[in-house]
């Protein structure tokens, strides 16, 4: 059998591991809230992936210039896999259903349904096998997400088609979780690849559609470009490959049941959204989740 070529990439520790999913969900709350925000703006979902992707493709051309858009001895598959999950599709999709909902709703559904779905794909397609404490943590999220999307669905202005795309999207970032856990690549070999195919079809797509980014004001590129470009599409990135390298796709993708606290909460403090015993008590199950999902309870064996 022949080896990867990129197969020899050092592991990060577990420390670094935990660390790269703390920043990541904390990015990604970040983004939500940024992404509900052009809502109100001119700014289209094919004006935001050029400015999400193009940055991190500028910065880490260096890295895709050397690896190649084809990496070789990586399967074409996995390639598709990881740019339609984190990149382009994925951004298309959970953008759109963001310009729709609340951000608590859009956490909610979002980052509550990741770790589920890639704890589903390991179980089904790669015969993971989480222990008993690891399935308690993850009905624990289910709880938790169930008490915030019950409160969510509460109110009258309800985007049924935006409730159905966000669980889509997790499911295309739990597939790239699991293709990236087995493509070889390292977190900025893999974060250099997909941004720049993701850049390249939002290219594609601003030719076809058109983009208003020219007529845009600078403080809310300024913004964007800091939120999209700088925190979501390259720090998270990088750091979410460091912490599926270091913990595991499953346990990784765990965290991102954070991201619905963090989210909610946001949405109260900057977004004039209710933040109720609901929410709080949503808070409380989903971090008790989350911890007992990523196994740092589990006994050793």
């Amino acid at each position: 059998m022949t080896a990867l070529t990129f197969s020899s990439v050092k592991q990060p520790s577990a420390a670094f591991g935990y660390a790269g999913a703390v920043v990541t969900v904390l990015i990604w709350a970040n983004w939500i809230l940024a992404t509900r925000h052009t809502a109100e703006t001119e700014m289209s979902t094919i004006d935001l992936g050029l400015i999400r992707y193009g940055i991190p493709a500028l910065v880490l051309s260096p890295v895709w210039l050397k690896a190649g858009l084809l990496p070789k001895g990586v399967p074409l598959k996995l390639v598709a896999l990881m740019v339609c999950g984190a990149g382009a599709l994925f951004f298309q999709l959970t953008t759109f259903a963001i310009h729709s909902i609340p951000a608590a709703s859009a956490g909610i559904l979002l980052g509550g349904s990741m770790p589920l779905a890639a704890a589903l794909i390991g179980i089904t397609l790669f015969r993971e096998r989480p222990d008993a404490m690891r399935l308690l943590g993850l009905a624990g999220i289910v709880a938790g997400v169930a008490i915030l999307l019950v409160r969510s669905l509460s109110g009258s202005d309800v985007s049924w088609m935006s409730f159905a795309l966000l669980p889509m999207g997790a499911i295309l970032w739990a597939s790239y979780t699991h293709a990236f856990r087995r493509s070889g690549l390292s977190a900025i070999q893999a974060s250099a690849l997909i941004a720049i195919w993701s850049f390249l079809i939002h290219l594609a797509l601003a030719a076809i559609f058109g983009s208003s980014l020219a007529s845009i004001p600078l403080p809310e590129i300024g913004l964007q470009v800091v939120s999209q470009g700088i925190l979501s599409g390259l720090a998270a990135t990088v750091a979410y490959g460091i912490a599926v390298q270091a913990l595991g796709g499953s346990q990784a993708a765990a965290f991102t049941a954070i991201t619905p606290v963090l989210a909610t909460l946001g949405g109260g403090a900057l977004l004039g959204e209710t933040i109720g015993i609901a929410e709080i008590a949503a808070a409380v199950i989903t971090g008790m989740g989350v911890a007992l999902s990523t196994g740092v309870m589990s006994r050793k064996r």
